[in-house]
């Protein structure tokens, strides 16, 4: 609706002369127009008094004229235009792209007992921080009990048939016992180590550890039945299901603990980023909820597949996260460095725009006020700026601010010309 007031105020401003100079009759300029608008109908009205002799250059001059739009200081700063000096860089070298936080799935530990127990008592809660090998819960299992009381039965046979078989074996070398009760005893001996071996290679798929086992003992005041479920990891408590008196199965893991020194930041890069991005660049964070911060990071993975709907490709870079700011689920901005500097003009992306089906930028023109189009080839954009790759050089002046203003205006000078005639 603004663009709509803005064109019709133009249209209006030029019918009655005082903002475009183009094609027209000089009986149509009112009396206080601007000198510069009576001396550009006055170069037209000497150009016809002359036709005869410079006519082609007449024609040339209006064509010039009809391509141009003129506007005073007045005009040009009631209609925002803008125009800077253009400066060099580059979309490739830093490319910016959304982002999301997640956990570094390398980083948590999904906890629960290897074997069928009950909730005896939880001794960490959501939030608490625990270290490698530090107890998180106190559960109970029958299936536990009779293990440990099969490993009780057989590391005691183990000594007695490991007593028989030296006895035995010195009273073969005295020769006071026959050569097959020393084998009978060693093959006993040899029977008991193995049993024992197996039993405590089963303690050990349930969870127990060396020290676990070897202080299982006849007549302690902890049931051989109970045990506890450890962290594997140094973390933070993250997920929290289960209570006393639950009962929890072989394949649950109720008890989450993250290690969060470490994120993975998923990037949804574009495709015309694929030639650009890498693994080992370097990537700065900064999301919405952490104001005037950033975080670093590498980027390790780069996917095959573009993602099907939106199009985008997957990127992961692991961020250092020591002071446990960043949270899984925050959304933010990832800049990456390419490292791929290019010396090109760089304009806002706004600043082009489509006229007779070719990108153009408004550029100032040889008289003093007035701004014509030039058209260009466009590069990769970057943040509102788009590469200016021919057409214009860094360091050369164009209109940055208004120049959906000034196409309109060329268009409505280009109609009422064409009209004119």
């Amino acid at each position: 609706m603004k663009n709509s007031i803005i064109v019709l105020t133009i249209v209006t401003l030029f019918a009655a002369g005082g903002v475009l100079t183009g094609c027209g009759s000089a009986g149509d300029e009112p009396e206080n127009a601007n000198p510069q608008t009576q001396q550009a109908q006055q170069h037209d009205e000497e150009g016809e008094q002359h036709a005869g002799e410079n006519g082609g250059q007449a024609q040339e001059d209006g064509q010039q004229h009809a391509d141009e739009v003129h506007l005073t200081k007045q005009q040009r700063e009631s209609l925002g235009i803008n125009v800077e000096t253009l400066n060099s860089g580059s979309a490739a070298s830093t490319i910016a792209r959304p982002a999301s936080i997640n956990y570094n799935l390398d980083n948590i530990a999904k906890v629960g007992p290897r074997i069928e127990a009950k909730v005896v008592r939880v001794l960490k809660d959501l939030g608490d921080r625990v270290g490698a090998g530090q107890p998180l819960a106190l559960m109970s299992s029958v299936e536990l009990g009779k293990a440990k009381a099969e490993y009780i039965r057989l590391k005691a046979r183990l000594k007695s048939e490991q007593a028989r078989y030296k006895r035995e074996q010195s009273l073969y070398d005295q020769q006071i016992s026959s050569e097959a009760e020393q084998l009978e005893a060693e093959a006993a001996f040899e029977e008991a180590q193995a049993e024992l071996k197996a039993t405590t290679e089963a303690l050990r798929l349930y969870g127990l550890s060396e020290e676990n086992i070897q202080d299982i003992e006849t007549g302690s005041d902890q049931p051989l039945s109970r045990f506890y479920v450890t962290s594997p990891i140094d973390g933070v408590i993250q997920e929290r299901n289960l209570s006393p008196g639950q009962t929890v199965s072989s394949s649950e893991t109720p008890i989450h603990v993250a290690n969060l020194s470490q994120m993975w930041v998923m990037i949804d890069a574009y495709e015309q980023d694929i030639r650009y991005i890498e693994p080992g660049q370097t990537v700065t964070i900064s999301v919405r909820s952490i104001p005037n911060e950033t975080f670093k990071g590498t980027i390790d993975w780069i996917s095959y597949a573009l993602e099907e709907g939106s199009r985008t490709m997957p990127v992961r870079a692991i961020v250092d996260n020591p002071n446990r700011k960043l949270r899984a689920g925050m959304f933010g901005t990832a800049r990456i460095q390419t490292g791929q500097e290019r010396d090109i003009a760089m304009i806002p992306v706004d600043a082009v725009q489509t006229i007779e089906g070719k990108s153009r930028v408004f550029v100032p023109g040889e008289e003093n006020g007035s701004l014509r189009p030039v058209s260009v080839r466009l590069g990769a954009e970057n943040e509102g700026l788009v590469e200016v790759l021919s057409g214009l050089q860094p360091g050369d002046q164009a209109v940055t601010a208004g120049a959906f203003d000034l196409k309109s205006a060329l268009t409505a000078q280009t109609r009422s010309a064409s009209h004119g005639h």
